[in-house]
């Protein structure tokens, strides 16, 4: 059986103190020398927000080296006896018998030091930044929810599916995509029309990273009933801002037998159990991103409101008039038939509902080919959920389930039905109304940080001339 070869902080701070020795590993964070002949270590060890205090007695056999080498970023090994701390801001303490330093930490040089360090600088050492408090109560947190998205479909009876990350198709009419090849670039083969032989390609065809899973999801809920993908994704889009990125994680469910009604209460039933769950488990980390980031002043109001408010709901239309009525003077003028801009969607969240909303039946000219007709001709079973300070987090739609309606709405859009083979099956043999949605992961991290730059909630972002 698997035994770890140590105590991690986060447990040794819930324990009563023991006459038995501990073992304990990690960084040191800081080191104060006392005039009384004692040093004190805050060691972090990735696993909780707060460090162990250790207290190094100066008759130690190797205590001139730990006031040489103990420094800030260096990690060490300690061995001792968990006794009560008498200082104020602990609980228990370890007081060492032994100290050794494991890897040296030139101060000079190492880039993160105690005194502030900007977020800006910290994204030009993604290797580096985990080691500060910040990202890793930012990475601490994302790990739970990734947990709590698992632990939510598993209850609710779906299935994951692992989706294919190399496709022949953008399911979304995503734009620009990532091409995935074995050619010479500087000499690929040519066919007579002198266009490139993507047929001596590695897959025969073009192929790209996916954008969505979507597609491949319907499919299989049209044979497991209750699906949800959860994996990375990937768009060309050159968009340098703090709410885009190139590589990202996408979560679609998809439910066989279900409508737009069933699609929007599985939307709010997942944000308050996602967002609830991650607010009791991960309290420390959110009060103190709460207080460290500027953009998560009173994070945890607005996740309350999201967790324990039932989503609301207007139709397109009714939103349209609810703007229109406010007076307000918006940078894009509303009307009907205009997309929401995130202008309007903060201000039906913020100022209107004061609440997660679900706005549905959206016009067909602005949604994709795949949304359900709705029997008016000219709206479409789409939803998109706006949550407060963000907008939309969630956009899903009962899929158009009908064979000939399908086509043509993939002739409206300019889409090949013959790309679309596989899709159209799902219609010809054994057709059910279905529903799904689609959540970018790091939406939902920031939304529960309250960090402001995406960038900051992806261990390692991808974004236009940044690949680390």
């Amino acid at each position: 059986m698997y035994q770890a070869p140590s105590d991690r902080i986060v447990e040794i701070l819930h324990r009563e103190p023991a006459s038995d020795p501990i073992g304990v590993y990690g960084w040191v964070r800081s080191r104060r020398d006392s005039k009384a002949g004692v040093s004190f270590i805050d060691l972090s060890d990735g696993s909780c927000l707060q460090g162990l205090q250790i207290v190094v007695p100066s008759d130690l056999e190797n205590y001139s080296e730990v006031l040489e080498r103990a420094v800030l970023g260096a990690s060490i090994r300690v061995t001792g006896q968990l006794v009560a701390s008498q200082g104020r801001g602990q609980a228990v303490e370890v007081q060492a018998s032994e100290v050794a330093i494991i890897g040296d930490c030139d101060p000079e040089h190492f880039p993160i030091q105690k005194q502030h360090t900007s977020l800006e600088h910290l994204r030009s050492i993604p290797h580096l930044r985990i080691r500060t408090r910040t990202f890793q109560a930012i990475m601490r947190i994302r790990s739970y929810l990734a947990h709590s998205v698992h632990s939510f479909f598993a209850s609710q009876g779906f299935a994951w599916v692992h989706t294919p990350i190399i496709t022949a198709s953008d399911c979304e009419g995503a734009g620009a995509m990532f091409r995935v090849s074995t050619l010479d670039a500087d000499q690929p083969p040519r066919n007579e029309q002198g266009n490139i032989d993507w047929s001596q390609d590695f897959f025969g065809r073009e192929a790209w990273l996916t954008v969505s899973g979507q597609l491949e999801g319907e499919t299989y809920a049209c044979g497991l009933g209750r699906v949800y993908t959860f994996g990375p994704t990937f768009r060309a889009e050159n968009s340098n801002t703090s709410r885009h990125l190139s590589e990202f994680w996408m979560i679609e469910p998809e439910m066989a037998f279900c409508d737009l009604d069933g699609n929007r209460h599985l939307a709010g039933a997942f944000l308050r159990s996602v967002i609830g769950n991650t607010l009791q488990a991960c309290e420390d980390d959110i009060t103190f991103l709460e207080r460290q980031l500027p953009s998560a002043r009173g994070l945890r109001r607005n996740l309350d409101v999201i967790a324990n408010k039932d989503l609301r709901h207007i139709t397109y239309d009714e939103a349209i008039e609810r703007l229109i009525a406010s007076g307000k003077s918006f940078e894009f003028p509303v009307h009907w038939g205009i997309d929401l801009q995130a202008e309007h969607e903060r201000f039906l969240v913020d100022t209107v509902f004061k609440g997660p909303v679900a706005v549905t039946n959206y016009p067909k000219e602005i949604k994709a080919f795949y949304m359900r007709l709705d029997d008016n001709h000219r709206t479409v079973a789409a939803m998109d959920v706006l949550v407060p300070r963000m907008g939309e987090l969630i956009g899903g739609a009962q899929r158009e389930d009908r064979l000939d309606i399908l086509r043509q709405r993939l002739h409206e859009s300019g889409l090949d039905p013959e790309a679309y083979t596989d899709y159209l099956d799902l219609r010809r043999f054994g057709s059910v109304p279905h529903a799904g949605f689609g959540l970018g992961f790091e939406r939902l991290v920031c939304l529960v940080t309250g960090a402001s730059n995406i960038r900051d909630v992806i261990p390692y972002p991808r974004t236009p001339g940044h690949c680390p």
